[in-house]
């Protein structure tokens, strides 16, 4: 191999992407067999599975045990691609983090009222129902809080907020475990609120429902502060 030349795995991992890409495969999508994967790409065993571990690595692809290699729903996005690891998990960085999500999703918010398909709404107001139900069983719902945000962002057709969402929503999680949980009713209300706004096609509804349900968790961090 010539100096400056990058592995022939590199080279793979690269064809792996662009045929994924090609196919138009979808998170959930089964890859190919190893063995096929050696055909169409003309390599060896050792390279293929060097760059499909590397894919994994990277959080584009998944392994199921005993069912095979599938695209991820991550899509390449890292674990914590904010690097909040590192920083103090307190009050402040809920508060950065709500900035942040009152800067981006009330606009998204609108976007889904705009354009959101029929089989979007409906996958929004079962993650809704989903919220519910588990908020009522008194079970845990901090993932399924997510999904109903990454649905709403997903129904913007936003490529980029699509992907943004659900990095930046690391902060439901913390906001749920400072507030103790104690905004479960606030939850229910707003999140409907905010599904009915969308599904009427009401843009403005739609980002004043956000604004609200991401000011009300503002509000518990804040208690002193006046509210809208």
């Amino acid at each position: 191999m010539k100096q400056g030349t990058p592995p022939l795995s590199a080279a793979v991992q690269k064809q792996i992407i662009d045929m994924i890409l090609k196919n138009d495969m979808k998170p959930g999508d089964r890859l190919p067999t190893e063995s096929e994967l050696c055909r169409r790409l003309n390599v060896g065993r050792g390279t293929v599975r060097e760059a499909v571990k590397a894919l994994i690595s990277q959080n584009v692809l998944v392994v199921r045990q005993g069912s095979g290699t599938f695209i991820s729903p991550r899509q390449g996005v890292s674990s914590d691609p904010l690097g909040l690891t590192f920083l103090k998990h307190d009050q402040q960085l809920a508060l950065d983090l709500l900035d942040v999500r009152l800067m981006l999703e009330p606009n998204i918010a609108e976007l889904a009222a705009t354009h959101a398909t029929s089989r979007e709404l409906r996958m929004i107001e079962q993650q809704c129902d989903t919220v519910q139900e588990l908020i009522e069983k008194e079970e845990p719902y901090q993932q399924a809080d997510v999904e109903f945000h990454r649905r709403i962002a997903q129904a913007s057709h936003n490529q980029v907020v699509s992907t943004l969402v659900p990095v930046i929503h690391s902060s439901a999680i913390l906001n749920i475990d400072l507030t103790k949980n104690s905004l479960k009713g606030d939850t229910i209300r707003q999140h409907r609120a905010l599904t009915n706004a969308i599904s009427r096609h009401d843009p403005y509804g739609a980002r004043y429902a956000m604004i609200l349900h991401l000011a009300t968790n503002r509000q518990y961090l804040f208690p002193n502060e006046p509210t809208l």
